[in-house]
């Protein structure tokens, strides 16, 4: 009886997961529990990090069966459907076809554009330049990828991490570079939630004292007419010039759209609320399930996750250089830290930019400045990722 009970449970366990880890899978969680303490207890962008480093976690413990990568990541590059009409397709194979068809993306932009107030940036049209130039930092990096050997679709799926820009690196690689979606997915996001992290230093590096404590004159005020006519009217040049960012613009503008016409309070509530918050934990939780050991830990993957943070770090810098330069064509009426917000990571990278600055200047504030670059950054990177689908694509 006892000789029965002992086999019996020498069987469970060896049917379990506890008996079925390799070494790449406890790396994983690790890595799931480093990122999971720094969204808790360092409160680094908690409502992305959080369920992203929740997917590594659960997509790596043994025998879940609940995202199977072979169902996108095959030889003939399309879904399996096999699997769905069979039942064997898991919880997030199911959500993550959200990410796979392009789906997640602009229903994120639409709560973004809601979430959005383009004022800073109508009041001073200035800010477009440093929006634009931390998107060089996009390109610099993708010549550098193709340097490093990658293909050129992959390349420029890396270079778009650089915008630190989640929704935008996911539509782009989905187009692009299918295969690598997860990595480029997860360094995406991830870069984003440690923007804290990784910009002051760059920014510290590239300015003086005397530069990051200037404080700028007070933005004018913008009219309601102004924020009407804003989206309609970059929604028709940009998507004009470069169509294929047209469901990201087209989602981004309606949003602000629907927020700054006042008329349907109740959908714009809704969009930044309930929509925005239900797709960001479908979202991330399906790119934490794509860092599987598997595929996480190759070379490749390593490789680019080295170079989205070249390319978010070369971003940075190039958006803080140009504020450098406008500082000086201004005559010192610019702060150049407000370059660092160029990216698109909002309000993150504003926030940064308001930290650093008041280091320097407790009196100093400099987040609405810092908000015209970050909001032209969410329409530069999108503009830069429509280039490069143009190109590659």
């Amino acid at each position: 009886m006892i000789k029965d009970f002992i086999n019996t449970v020498g069987s469970l366990l060896a049917d379990s997961g506890f008996a079925n880890f390799t070494w790449g899978q406890l790396l994983m969680i690790l890595i799931s529990c480093v990122l999971m303490y720094l969204a808790i207890k360092k409160q680094y962008e908690p409502l992305l990090l959080l369920p992203i480093a929740f997917g590594m976690l659960l997509t790596n413990l043994p025998i879940a069966d609940i995202y199977h990568p072979d169902i996108f990541i095959n030889s003939t590059g399309h879904i399996d459907w096999s699997m769905f009409a069979e039942g064997k397709a898991g919880l997030v194979d199911i959500f993550y076809l959200g990410i796979k068809l392009g789906i997640f993306p602009p229903l994120i932009f639409i709560g973004v554009g809601a979430m959005t107030d383009f004022g800073p940036l109508i009041a001073n049209p200035k800010s477009f330049l440093l929006g634009a130039a931390a998107q060089f930092g996009i390109f610099a990096a993708f010549i550098g990828a193709l340097l490093f050997g990658f293909d050129p679709k992959v390349a420029g799926s890396i270079g778009i991490i650089g915008g630190a820009d989640g929704p935008t690196a996911i539509y782009l690689a989905s187009k692009l570079a299918p295969d690598y979606l997860g990595a480029i997915a997860v360094a995406a996001y991830s870069y984003m939630a440690l923007v804290p992290i990784i910009q002051p230093p760059i920014m510290k590096l590239l300015t003086t004292k005397k530069e990051r404590s200037i404080v700028m004159e007070q933005l004018r005020p913008v009219s309601k007419l102004e924020k009407i006519c804003f989206p309609i009217i970059v929604m028709i040049l940009v998507i004009c010039l470069v169509p294929d960012v047209a469901p990201l613009i087209g989602c981004l503008m309606l949003g602000n759209l629907m927020k700054e016409s006042g008329v349907v309070e109740r959908l714009s509530k809704t969009v930044q609320n309930e929509l925005m918050n239900i797709v960001t934990v479908l979202l991330g939780v399906s790119v934490g399930c794509t860092a599987t050991a598997e595929n996480f830990l190759s070379g490749k993957t390593l490789g680019i996750l080295a170079m989205g943070l070249a390319a978010f770090a070369i971003a940075t810098a190039f958006g803080v250089l140009f504020g450098k330069l406008m500082c000086v064509i201004t005559k010192g009426k610019i702060n150049p830290l407000i370059g660092a917000a160029g990216v698109s990571a909002v309000p993150m990278a504003a926030r940064v930019v308001q930290k650093v600055g008041q280091q320097e200047n407790p009196g100093n504030f400099l987040l609405m400045h810092a908000m015209g670059p970050n909001v032209a950054g969410v329409i530069g990177s999108a503009v830069a990722a429509g280039v490069l689908l143009s190109m590659l694509g």
